[in-house]
């Protein structure tokens, strides 16, 4: 116990010392790493990417073990998220919350260690099409967590939050701005947590989504670019959706107490492909436009001076396999594609004038699988069914990329998706002879035939990390009844 103590110790006067160096409130652009991909690179030249970008912050939404063990030494302030479906066993169980914190926290801190400064309790889980499924484990699983937080000595260095989605509050103007009724006795007690630990309120804002799931929301107003559809609230004029938003909060959190708050932005992008709108265009727009609107420092007409903490950028990498209920949109939110690739010039702010790719990336040979020059389209629709149900067809959708390359193109977008996910198996081309393997790009203007990367150690995954939560738990429930009854 004593040689704990004595690690514990010295484990904290060193967070102490890096955060002299790095304070705590120092606003940035930072990025969300996802890892829903069936094509990935490995976790260290994703960081190598990051650095090379001079990206200072990341959000991950698990703590997988490769990536965490890849952002150890590399000076990146991390987020580290915590999955709702845990939050029922974190909120009853301290064994649990202790086991996680050891395993998933200070196993990577420390010296040369992973700059973890945020644990994200649940995501988005007061989400309204939840249901309230998760609204009442919110902030057991806080308060457990923050008193392992305090058994560790991190309490005063790593902050508890929960991202929101901007669907927790709600009005008509931004200085209207209140918090879901239901909502409001939970919301106060999260902020007061917040507020007495130093820590800020996230939220994910997506002007894209206002724009996709509103025919009548006028377009421009989604961008910085200006608008022909001012909001005006008084004496207060919003341009864009952003700002609006972002107002919104900032009055819901003035009614509960707490307008003063910091605030970090967790999400907000534009996705590249996908659906009607999402373009590489209009995500170049909207990602620059909004870099430079917060970092000129204007803030917001409740916020004049004071723009977000923090804002991470939905996302840095494509990801292939996530799900896409929502729409297609939803694999293509990165301004790198899944090789690191990236999508078009970008400015960060942070000293590059425009993003630098990934190096080293293996790929496999440069080959493709087509459709057969003599191929039947009317006996091809079940292998076109088969292989996007396991692969990613989304650029197919109405509104993407390759939206527009005619019946044949499509069968051979789809078979070589599907054969780049089998890691080129000759096998995985044939499609009862309806494939061909070619070694001449396809690709078709910007509908861009995909090449596959052969890192094949970077493709643990979430589910695997959950996987080994699940094994663990009857174990802890055990624990927990044995120490109930030694009592």
């Amino acid at each position: 116990m004593l040689e704990g103590r004595l690690l514990g110790g010295a484990i904290v006067m060193w967070l102490l010392a890096c955060r002299w160096v790095v304070p705590m409130g120092e606003s940035a652009i930072g990025v969300n790493w996802g890892t829903v991909s069936f094509l990935k690179l490995q976790p260290s030249t994703v960081v190598d990417l990051l650095k090379d970008n001079k990206i200072p912050k990341v959000k991950v939404f698990e703590a997988e073990p490769e990536v965490l063990k890849a952002l150890m030494g590399s000076g990146i302030q991390v987020m580290v998220g915590i999955p709702n479906q845990m939050l029922a066993l974190l909120g009853t169980s301290p064994t649990a919350a202790d086991l996680w914190l050891r395993q998933n926290v200070s196993a990577y801190i420390g010296k040369d260690g992973a700059d973890i400064r945020y644990i994200a309790v649940g995501n988005e889980p007061f989400l309204t099409s939840y249901n309230g499924e998760y609204q009442n484990l919110v902030m057991p699983a806080i308060l457990s967590l923050q008193q392992s937080l305090v058994k560790a000595n991190l309490a005063s260095y790593i902050k508890l939050v929960v991202p929101c989605n901007a669907d927790a509050y709600e009005s008509s103007l931004p200085s209207q701005g209140a918090f879901r009724p239901e909502l409001t006795q939970i919301i106060t007690q999260l902020v007061q947590f917040l507020n007495s630990n130093g820590a800020p309120f996230v939220v994910n804002i997506y002007p894209f989504l206002s724009l996709y799931d509103n025919k009548d929301f006028p377009q421009d107003y989604a961008f910085f670019e200006g608008t022909s559809h001012p909001v005006t609230d008084g004496n207060n004029v919003y341009t864009n959706a952003f700002d609006g938003n972002y107002d919104t909060l900032v009055a819901a959190l003035t009614k509960v107490g707490y307008g003063e708050m910091p605030i970090v932005i967790g999400e907000i992008g534009w996705p590249s492909d996908g659906a009607i709108g999402a373009n590489m265009t209009a995500s170049k727009v909207f990602n620059q436009g909004l870099i430079s609107h917060v970092l000129n420092n204007k803030g917001t007409p409740l916020r004049p001076g004071a723009p977000p903490m923090d804002i991470y950028l939905f996302s840095l990498l494509d990801e292939g396999a996530k799900s896409i209920l929502p729409g297609g949109f939803e694999r293509h939110w990165g301004i790198f594609s899944f090789d690191g690739q990236a999508k078009y010039p970008l400015n960060l702010g942070l000293g590059n004038k425009e993003l630098k790719n990934a190096k080293n990336v293996q790929y496999l040979p440069s080959r493709w699988c087509v459709a057969s020059p003599s191929i039947d389209a009317q006996n091809v629709a079940n292998h076109m069914r088969i292989a996007c149900s396991v692969a990613d067809c989304t650029t197919l959708d109405y509104g993407g990329s390759c939206n527009g390359i005619g019946e044949k193109g499509n069968i051979s977008y789809a078979f070589n998706s599907y054969y780049q996910l089998q890691m080129q198996d000759s096998r995985s081309c044939n499609f009862d002879g309806l494939g061909m393997i070619t070694f001449r790009d396809p690709s078709v203007g910007d509908c861009r035939f995909l090449v596959g990367v052969t890192d094949k150690g970077s493709h643990s995954s979430v589910s695997q990390t959950r996987y080994r939560w699940w094994v663990l738990l009857p174990f802890l429930i055990i624990i927990q009844i044995i120490s109930s009854f030694s009592l």
